[in-house]
């Protein structure tokens, strides 16, 4: 109970602060935030859904919280650099919560599109942000809760009426802190109808050897036939813990892709809710892990179909070395009304060490007859025979190791739709795979 009422104490002592440092419009929800918290406690292990993942011990040190804003040091013009070969983004960076837009931002932004930061956001458009900030979101999980009882800032991106964007809009967070610290961040994503646009995250950690927390909330709400690709990548370091919630809903003919990659970390619990509320909507759900030392991660997804037409997929890949432990939660719920829907649910996992772990539960919960869906999983080691073939070829064993692991991956990564990020992602993860330091050459960001 102590890791939860140290923030609730926070909370009650220190509200005013709290508020100054923000906004009306976000400030409004902390009150049935802090109600729903009333008597509940963090997941622990063994909680349903979270069987390998304790919230409740990534909260329990006593973080500090930077609740009067001070600014961090940090090299943000090194930041500024973090760029996608080929690919010419629209970029911004976050420093903890607070967003730093860059001239390509603001000199390239197109009518009809906003980003800019949530706090000040909620002070331009208030009605704008109370309709929209914490509508998808569920209090009923304590994360959230907690997120939004202590946010301050984080990001607002907003797309208009058919607005079309070829540039990816790229936010480069960045953690950043001589002590011990608990950011609670948040981004809200809104796309009119029609709108079609990508965003690429990037999420780096310079807080080498200093034990931080990430508490990140993103919401996002898909209009009538819009469009939206979202990739995200953390390479932060093994001092680094992250809890990511990322909440969907989607309308009539909304086609959402979400690909979370977890390539350097500490221990990350990554959770998606998909809320498929529209008629003839698509999803596609995908996510790579890639583990070693005594690193940990853990997806979890619950994808939900309440309207007819519909599909959805989901893929997820680790591959766990040393020992390093994964773990992979999935659900498919298709609502009584659903008809017609298509749903799959993939996890596959190769354990390269005998001390690497994996847990995997794929679950589907069907309530009416007219639809298709599978759901699978397999866990296994990396084929034997397939190693003599390369090393008898003459290509050394660790690099055999290598290829095949690549070569595992690369379904995944195929799944990203923007050519440039694809080809980004694919040098990241051959880089991981041989065995470098999560290193962005690019920003300037060195992680070990």
């Amino acid at each position: 109970m102590r890791s939860l009422q140290q923030y609730l104490d926070l909370y009650d002592s220190r509200r005013e602060i709290i508020d100054s440092g923000s906004a009306a419009a976000i400030n409004a929800l902390r009150p049935e935030a802090r109600k729903a918290l009333e008597g509940k406690q963090l997941p622990d292990r063994g909680t349903e859904g979270f069987e390998k993942t304790s919230i409740k011990d990534m909260f329990s040190p006593d973080y500090g919280m930077n609740l009067t804003r001070l600014t961090m040091s940090c090299d943000i013009a090194a930041a500024f650099k973090c760029g996608v070969p080929n690919v010419s983004t629209l970029l911004a960076v976050v420093v903890n919560d607070r967003f730093v837009p860059t001239s390509t931002l603001l000199n390239n932004l197109p009518a009809g599109v906003t980003v800019m930061s949530l706090a000040q956001a909620a002070r331009q458009y208030p009605e704008e942000i109370s309709r929209h900030y914490g509508s998808v979101a569920d209090l009923k999980s304590a994360g959230t809760a907690l997120n939004t009882m202590l946010v301050q800032d984080g990001v607002y991106i907003h797309v208009g009426r058919g607005v079309r964007l070829e540039r990816p809009i790229q936010i480069v967070t960045l953690s950043s802190s001589p002590v011990p610290t608990l950011t609670a961040r948040r981004m809200l994503v809104v796309a009119e109808q029609g709108a079609d646009f990508s965003i690429l995250l990037c999420d780096h950690s310079m807080n080498s050897g200093i034990r931080s927390l990430t508490s990140q909330v993103i919401e996002v709400t898909a209009g009538e036939d819009s469009h939206i690709d979202i990739c995200d990548i953390e390479e932060t370091n093994a001092s680094q813990y992250r809890y990511s919630q990322i909440y969907v809903r989607q309308h009539d003919r909304s086609n959402v892709a979400i690909g979370g990659m977890t390539l350097h970390n500490g221990s990350t619990r990554n959770e998606y809710r998909v809320d498929i509320t529209g008629e003839g909507c698509e999803c596609h759900l995908d996510g790579m892990a890639i583990g070693s030392g005594t690193q940990h991660i853990d997806n979890s997804s619950d994808v939900r179909h309440a309207a007819c037409h519909s599909k959805s997929d989901q893929l997820f890949k680790y591959v766990l070395d040393d020992r390093a432990t994964g773990a992979f939660e999935g659900s498919i719920v298709v609502e009584p009304g659903a008809r017609f829907t298509e749903a799959c649910q993939t996890d596959r996992n190769i354990l390269a060490s005998r001390g690497a772990r994996m847990h995997t539960k794929p679950q589907l919960l069907i309530y009416n007859d007219d639809v298709k869906c599978s759901h699978g999983a397999t866990t296994g080691q990396l084929d034997d025979r397939a190693l003599f073939y390369m090393q008898s070829r003459g290509i050394p064993r660790e690099e055999a190791r290598t290829m095949l692991m690549q070569a595992f991956m690369t379904e995944i990564v195929d799944t990203v739709r923007v050519e440039a990020v694809r080809d980004r992602l694919r040098h990241l993860v051959e880089r991981r795979l041989a065995g470098y330091d999560a290193h962005c050459s690019d920003c300037g960001v060195t992680t070990h």
